[in-house]
């Protein structure tokens, strides 16, 4: 990253990239392939990691460490719940998740195995300004099996196939965790295993032992990863599950559950709407608190598989979101006329409801968005219904 491949990566951030492309032989003096990489390495940066972004030496990896890296939001919340003296990466990456973690350790080790990647993730973390760390161009599992034991290690395998396909079961994540859980055990008291928020939880506690703590992290409400925190002393029957949302303003909601709790839980459903209306985070539902997010908050539900509660109360620490109740109504046409005949767009979503989306939106002829929002849901009687909410 010349001063001259900077200026022009600047001076093009915003640039039509094929274009550039194509009028290549208009700056001979810039190797026009590495500046469109690094180009849309700072566009990606820009949402995904905004520190990175501002600081104008980093240099960007291809895409595919792009896509597979941490965000800024994530790593920095996984930097809150660790620390101690001696930590290694096993799978360093693009660095996002070691250049946040490394600060809390007085020995930090990064590991990655493709030396393109070391050598670009040593020099963005020395502009960075993050001292004192070992990189190493070594293979993960190799280094595993010879280093000393330390405080903490984190290990986010690989969760392609050699032909770019995305895997969710842990046993085909590279590399496989299953294979490596007794040694992992043997080097480490803590161990954060990072996984794909596809992979099913459940049986990805029947390959790995010790796992004391499962978070769900999700960012704006979209699930972005699983962790895995392995303990030496955990059992099974102790599993915490931590559900975590991200919001706009990297403030979190968090609701933790064991699954005895969700199993024990009682769930009292209803058919009838009371002022408010919540639907719980992506985390929570991905985590399987369905039943116990309602006893925790004395909530009602509609029906087993909708997954959308009510109150006549409002609770504001609810881990989701909480609409006030205007109307609930039916598909009838003289019903629609009748409570949202002045409407013309509204936020639709289904829960556990017939019809899609795009359907419902052209039978009620309703543009997409605005401040009222509509939810398709069925209610403990089977009955179909309609209710339309504001933001609570």
């Amino acid at each position: 990253m010349t001063p001259l491949m900077q200026a022009f990566v600047l001076e093009h951030e915003n640039d039509d990239l094929q274009k550039l492309i194509l009028q290549s032989a208009r700056y001979p003096d810039i190797d026009i392939p590495f500046a469109v990489q690094q180009i849309k390495g700072r566009r990606i940066a820009k949402e995904k990691t905004p520190s990175w972004y501002a600081n104008k030496d980093i240099v960007y990896p291809k895409h595919l460490s792009l896509e597979q890296s941490s965000s800024e939001a994530t790593a920095s919340y996984k930097a809150k719940l660790f620390g101690g003296d001696s930590f290694v990466d096993l799978t360093g990456g693009m660095g996002v998740d070691f250049s946040f973690l490394a600060r809390n350790y007085k020995h930090s080790v990064y590991v990655e195995s493709q030396p393109y990647l070391s050598d670009l993730t040593r020099k963005n973390l020395n502009t960075l300004g993050i001292d004192g760390v070992t990189v190493l161009n070594e293979d993960g599992v190799a280094y595993l099996n010879e280093m000393d034991h330390v405080d903490t290690i984190y290990i986010d395998p690989a969760r392609r196939d050699t032909e770019g396909r995305k895997t969710v079961k842990i046993e085909d994540c590279s590399p496989n965790i299953a294979e490596i859980d007794d040694i992992l055990n043997q080097k480490s008291d803590i161990i954060v295993i990072k996984l794909s928020p596809m992979l099913d939880i459940s049986l990805a506690l029947e390959s790995v032992t010790n796992v004391s703590d499962v978070y769900v992290i999700s960012h704006k409400n979209e699930c972005k990863e699983l962790l895995l925190v392995k303990k030496t002393n955990a059992s099974l029957s102790e599993v915490m599950y931590h559900c975590v949302n991200i919001k706009n303003d990297n403030g979190t909601d968090e609701f933790s559950f064991t699954k005895q709790e969700e199993l024990s839980a009682h769930c009292e459903y209803t058919s009838q709407i009371g002022h408010y209306l919540y639907e719980p985070n992506a985390s929570v539902m991905k985590a399987g608190a369905y039943k116990v997010v309602a006893e925790r908050y004395g909530l009602k539900k509609f029906h087993a598989n909708s997954h959308l509660y009510t109150s006549s109360k409002l609770h504001e620490d609810f881990p989701g979101r909480r609409f006030k109740v205007m109307t609930p109504f039916s598909l009838n046409k003289r019903e629609i006329k009748e409570y949202i005949g002045g409407l013309d767009k509204a936020n639709i979503a289904i829960r556990n409801f017939p019809v899609s989306v795009d359907e419902l939106r052209k039978r009620l002829k309703m543009k997409d968005g605005g401040e009222d929002y509509i939810f398709a849901t069925t209610l403990y009687d089977s009955s179909k219904v309609l209710i339309l909410c504001r933001k609570a």
